[in-house]
């Protein structure tokens, strides 16, 4: 006999047990057991004050971002109506079902307010990070980097083409990403190239088509990780373009050094990391091997003799050439020395014109110039180490796993759904990336530490909730 439901849902009383309807192997229980909060209070004291009305525990509202960038529901408005109608994100957020879920315009209250001011985000990514080490998930000795776009929450159609007068308006009325713009104007760096387009809406957004597609405001997120589980040790936000994301390595690495003491015996990343300055400071400096494939713009392909076939004598200052004659960068002495070394840090050593014009080799080697130029880098030292550490076995090993932080990329924006930015500014994306790279090392860790149980008494308790 068929059955029919019969729809009656007036009952006054239900016994309700709220820790029995979240799965034992639900992705939220595995993260509630790695999240650790217990200092949250305490890191934000100081921005509440100790009388008035109580305010909402800011751990119920990380709680609920994390649960939103854990399920790509970036959407504060969409967040609460989730939160009130799911009941595996009440559990992880500690709410029963007669609590009151805090609406949306809070969120925006405290991220420009107390958690930016007070670093909430870094702090409980460092936290996560301290989980990581204590668990046994990171070596330190093997760390990898790179960089990838995330599009900016501005409109192609709205920019300002460089060279044209900006005009911000009333100062009263500008928004908060032109604010921060405009207050970081003085401590850009040295050089730094100036944008073919400035947003109106996002200013610090690099107007940029990298991808090879339609150009588009976009930043960069910059990833420091631990090559042995995937851990990330540290994030940072910049504008989408080159010499602002290597500089960010400079700095995670030495965050990372500062906060957990650790630093790497090799550093693996693409070419774009491979210029000599950066070399020279891995080497040098920090004593860092480099698993970087060379930058290098001296290659020929044309048929002539490669730089390779050059040989340095460093006793000498010189290059000998394929015939054995000299190349030297100071066949002409000056009355006051002079340093040699050109706006691109590189020393030119040239062949004598006499020794080419006779050589029957020449056709092979200038053909079109009278003399063999070649400029060698003030950081050839540095340059010489990574090219010794690309003819080993553990370099290709390391090709192999700078593959993990492309993954994690992949799992921020198909997974995490971070493939553009609701909030604007570079603090906006800074705060974006650092939640979403830190759900995904409780991700991690849920993954590779915790095995589902299952549910003890606890939170959720059985209840009697009156229905009206």
């Amino acid at each position: 006999m068929m059955g029919q439901q019969s729809g009656n849902q007036d009952r006054l009383f239900y016994s309700f047990d709220l820790e029995s309807f979240v799965p034992p192997n639900h992705l939220l229980r595995g993260i509630d057991q790695c999240l650790d909060l217990g200092g949250l209070h305490q890191h934000l004291a100081s921005h509440y004050s100790h009388t008035g009305r109580p305010s909402i525990d800011p751990e119920l509202m990380i709680r609920m971002l994390i649960v939103g960038y854990c399920y790509g529901i970036r959407s504060e408005r969409r967040l609460c109506e989730e939160v009130q109608l799911n009941l595996a994100y009440r559990w992880f957020c500690r709410l029963s079902l007669e609590d009151a879920v805090p609406n949306h315009s809070t969120f925006s209250k405290n991220r420009h307010g107390r958690f930016r001011q007070n670093g909430t985000f870094r702090w409980l990514f460092d936290e996560v990070v301290r989980g990581c080490m204590a668990a046994g998930l990171v070596r330190g000795e093997g760390f990898a980097t790179d960089a990838s776009i995330v599009a900016a929450d501005a409109s192609g159609q709205q920019g300002i083409p460089k060279g044209e007068p900006l005009q911000w308006g009333d100062p009263a009325s500008r928004t908060h990403a032109v604010r921060e713009y405009l207050a970081a104007l003085d401590s850009e760096l040295p050089g730094t190239p100036a944008p073919r387009k400035i947003s109106i809406s996002d200013p610090q957004s690099r107007w940029t088509g990298a991808e090879g597609g339609v150009p588009y405001y976009a930043y960069s997120t910059n990833y420091l990780i631990d090559t042995a589980h995937g851990v990330i040790l540290d994030v940072e936000a910049t504008p989408a373009y080159r010499t602002a994301e290597v500089e960010s390595t400079k700095l995670m690495i030495d965050r990372v050094e500062s906060r957990f003491s650790l630093i790497p015996d090799r550093l693996i990343a693409d070419t774009a990391y491979g210029s000599a300055p950066m070399l020279a400071w891995m080497v040098d400096e920090k004593g860092i091997e480099p698993h970087i494939p060379l930058w290098d713009k001296s290659e020929r392909h044309d048929g002539t003799f490669t730089r390779n076939e050059f040989q340095w004598d460093e006793a000498a200052n010189e290059y000998r050439c394929p015939a054995g004659k000299a190349l030297r960068c100071d066949w002409r002495q000056f009355k006051n020395p002079r340093t040699r070394i050109t706006k691109a840090d590189t020393i030119l050593y040239k062949s004598r014109q006499s020794d080419c014009a006779a050589c029957p080799s020449k056709r092979s080697c200038c053909p079109n110039t009278p003399m063999r130029k070649i400029a060698r880098s003030i950081h050839e030292a540095a340059r010489d180490v990574a090219r010794q550490v690309a003819k080993t076995q553990e370099y290709q090993q390391s090709r192999r796993e700078r593959k993990k932080v492309e993954m994690l990329f992949a799992h921020l924006k198909r997974i995490l759904k971070l493939d553009r930015l609701r909030l604007r500014g570079l603090s906006g994306a800074s705060d974006e990336f650092t939640l979403a790279a830190l759900v995904q090392n409780l991700r991690r860790m849920t993954k590779l530490l915790w095995s589902p149980q299952q549910p003890s008494p606890g939170i959720g308790t059985s209840k009697n909730y009156q229905m009206a």
